[in-house]
């Protein structure tokens, strides 16, 4: 497996290769790589990547962070029983 498809999202199985690309394309801050990717948008809510797509940003020459809205956190919508899940409850 070569450098470029490195799982960057493991949540969204966003590669470096989609992202990089997506850098070059639009010239896109962390956030619109986000909206663009779905990187930082899975159920760790980009806690294990979310560093990587800033530096990313940074070394590809995108838009420097700036009063932009801020990546953030986020918990699941409701939590789901693993019954549920399984289809064990109805």
């Amino acid at each position: 497996m070569g450098d470029n498809e490195t799982v960057i999202c493991r949540c969204e199985e966003i590669t470096l290769k989609e992202i990089k690309e997506t850098i070059e394309r639009y010239q896109c801050s962390a956030r619109e790589v986000k909206l663009r990717t779905r990187a930082g948008m899975g159920p760790c809510g980009g806690r294990t990547c979310r560093c990587m797509i800033d530096r990313l940003v940074e070394q590809l020459g995108g838009p420097s962070i700036s009063n932009e809205i801020s990546l953030s956190y986020r918990p699941p919508v409701r939590p789901v029983s693993f019954g549920v899940l399984g289809g064990d409850v109805k």
